[in-house]
């Protein structure tokens, strides 16, 4: 694994929301195989594994990521792009209010497949 880290981050802002800024702070570059943990503030675990063939985006969204008490949503924009978006389970009032002041709607819950 290598990390480049952005010194200072480059921030922008996404989409049509100017509350929102994001802080670019760098590249990670995976070898196959290689696997990187990111926590959130309260210690839930989320895992991004490189494979040869491409990425494991997330761990198992009906059993790790349940474990973890996240929720996988696959939502769609007003742009008709489609993302897969994992919440904590505590912050469902965040994401509902994030969701309806981006026009996003959620096409399925994916943990409940």
């Amino acid at each position: 694994m290598k990390f480049n880290q952005k010194t200072p981050p480059r921030f922008f802002k996404p989409g049509n929301d100017d509350s929102i800024q994001i802080a670019d702070c760098g590249q990670i570059f995976l070898e196959p195989n290689d696997q990187v943990t990111f926590l959130t503030q309260t210690g839930k675990e989320y895992d991004f594994t490189a494979k040869s063939w491409g990425f494991y985006a997330t761990p198992s969204i009906n059993s790790r990521l349940r474990d973890q008490e996240f929720k996988t949503a696959l939502v769609k924009n007003s742009y008709d792009k489609y993302y897969i978006m994992v919440v904590e389970k505590e912050k469902m009032d965040n994401f509902e209010s994030y969701l309806k002041g981006e026009g996003n709607i959620i096409i399925e819950w994916l943990d409940e497949r």
